[in-house]
């Protein structure tokens, strides 16, 4: 009687393996439809799966859009705060207008050192084997240009105007290794101004050299550097450029700045001519008047 079960058993076993191979090679096999019980299963799968997923998604959503409401509040939040500093500035800046138009009419000034007049002018003309030094403009003495006017694109000055003829002149650029060609500056930005002269340029370094400056001075990187105003020739505030480096001049006297020029001398196309508003000093009074030209 046992045998006779064990037979049995094996004869089940048997019977469940061909009919699973026979399911697995059947569901294998190319079908347009899915059987009911496939599709029963299929469709039970993606009720579940859609169940499940869309509260997942709203949570998510939901947690998202708390995190995006925190930042927008906190950007909303230093917006403020800037317009505010904005606001303040600007009253600040009309204040000190209003005070500084009421000083000059109690004054009765008419002039200052910055007062300009410009004018607009092309690069016609650029030797290669002076590209750094000269350039000319297509303008001249009929439009009122004269030597040692001050020449200046959009972002800082570039030199000065060497000669001028009736139609065109030749402008002296600062990168230029001419002895001659200084300019008297001031350093802003610091605890009060300093004043130096730009002498000379650094063709490897591409800086312009401000010197005689100060020796108990400090002056630190990326403070403005531009026309001082009292050298007699320039008028003041255009712009030069700012501090790359400070380094003791060589007698260790005072101090030389490295200077990084506002404009591109490589690359110059409009430039403005600059007239000095206020009347120009006479050079006897600059370096000593009656008894100088005496000597």
């Amino acid at each position: 009687m046992p045998q006779f079960f064990l037979n049995k058993r094996l004869i089940v076993l048997l019977v469940s393996i061909i009919i699973l191979v026979a399911l697995i090679g059947f569901s294998l096999k190319e079908r347009k439809e899915l059987t009911w019980p496939e599709q029963f299963i299929k469709d039970s799968a993606g009720l579940v799966q859609t169940l499940v997923s869309r509260p997942a998604h709203y949570f998510a959503g939901f947690f998202e859009n708390v995190s995006d409401l925190q930042n927008t509040y906190e950007e909303n939040k230093k917006l403020k705060a800037k317009l505010n500093e904005l606001a303040q500035l600007e009253a600040k800046v009309q204040s000190l207008t209003k005070d500084n138009k009421e000083l000059r009419e109690i004054l009765d000034k008419k002039e200052a050192l910055s007062d300009f007049e410009p004018t607009q002018a092309t690069v016609i003309g650029r030797n290669p084997d002076r590209w750094n030094e000269l350039l000319i403009i297509n303008k001249g003495s009929t439009d009122g240009i004269k030597s040692d006017m001050a020449v200046i694109t959009a972002t800082g000055m570039i030199g000065k105007v060497k000669n001028s003829r009736q139609f065109t002149s030749t402008v002296q650029l600062l990168s230029s290794t001419d002895a001659s060609n200084r300019v008297s500056a001031v350093v802003l930005g610091g605890e009060k101004p300093y004043y130096g002269q730009i002498e000379g340029y650094d063709s490897k370094k591409k800086m312009l050299l401000l010197k005689r400056i100060p020796y108990e001075a400090k002056i630190e990187k990326d403070q403005i550097v531009q026309t001082s105003g009292l050298g007699g020739v320039f008028p003041a505030e255009l712009i030069i450029g700012t501090v790359e480096e400070v380094v003791p001049d060589e007698y260790g006297l005072t101090q030389m700045a490295y200077v990084k020029p506002g404009a591109d001398f490589y690359d110059i196309e409009h430039v403005m001519v600059v007239k000095r508003g206020m009347t120009q000093p006479e050079l006897l009074d600059m370096i000593g008047g009656k008894e100088e030209e005496e000597k």
